[in-house]
């Protein structure tokens, strides 16, 4: 789970072959790590353009005159981070992200990694008949959780205490259904896909009935075994394959500010 790759400038146009080693060492590792990068925004859109079309987040905040690059922050009076808990990019799309390139403009002196998880692990450490149960399953995906305007909302109830400030909608109430285990559509391998941030329930099953079961997958989803960390140093960038992992950003560092640029890519819809 994990590989730092030298020896790669993704300012410049790569050439196909040096594309086509990234894509793979992506493919093999599920998250890819880069030091002592020196991107614009222009840069940063060009290199993840070659991998599909650009997503953009519906509620979260852009760099000015780059409306495709999310601008994720935390000033060193805040007290909530953005990503802090366990999840994979935008499930409650129809077509959530393939992935995310994320680039280092402002690191604390110490913390604020991101770990990394790899849901091929999760479904593989599944025994015969957990892996049988949770294959002819749906999960219902939604944003309300976070986004939502009901006022319980995750950016309703810590907007408050932190300067990047997600927006809310009622929009976030539209429910997605995506399989329980999606089989990745490159290697073919079968991954667990659910998330504490966006999946509410499983397809005709009630919130509580799902609780119990979904619960056990969150936190078998993150074991340590499935797990890197990544120490963010300025001009660092990852690049994570969204269909096969769950990230979370660490609140650690509190005092101190952290700011990084996010271009996300176009996905398909989950099989």
């Amino acid at each position: 789970m994990g590989a730092e790759i030298s020896g790669v400038d993704l300012s410049r146009n790569l050439d196909g072959a040096e594309l086509a080693d990234v894509r793979q060492a992506l493919l093999d590792h599920c998250v890819i790590f880069f030091r002592d990068q020196a991107m614009t925004p222009e840069q940063q859109l060009t290199f993840a353009r070659r991998f599909g079309a650009i997503s953009i987040h519906p509620y979260g905040p852009s760099v000015p005159g780059h409306p495709e690059v999310m601008r994720v922050f935390k000033e060193k009076d805040d007290k909530v981070n953005f990503g802090g808990g366990w999840h994979s990019d935008m499930t409650f799309m129809e077509k959530p992200p393939l992935g995310s390139i994320l680039y280092a403009i402002d690191v604390p002196p110490v913390g604020g990694d991101t770990m990394f998880a790899n849901q091929y692990l999760a479904f593989d450490a599944l025994s015969p008949g957990l892996k049988r149960t949770v294959e002819a399953l749906n999960g219902v995906h939604s944003a309300n959780a976070q986004y939502g305007v009901d006022g319980l909302s995750e950016a309703n109830r810590h907007n408050d205490q932190r300067s990047m400030k997600p927006k809310t909608s009622d929009d976030a109430k539209t429910a997605t259904v995506h399989p329980v285990v999606r089989t990745h559509p490159e290697t073919g391998r079968k991954a667990l896909y659910v998330n504490v941030g966006f999946t509410q329930r499983f397809e005709g099953w009630t919130k509580d009935e799902s609780r119990p079961l979904l619960r056990w997958l969150y936190e078998h989803c993150a074991k340590p075994e499935f797990t890197c960390r990544f120490v963010w140093t300025k001009g660092a960038a990852a690049f994570w394959d969204n269909r096969c992992t769950q990230h979370y950003a660490l609140n650690d560092y509190h005092g101190h500010r952290r700011e990084m640029y996010r271009v996300t890519i176009e996905g398909d819809r989950p099989r």
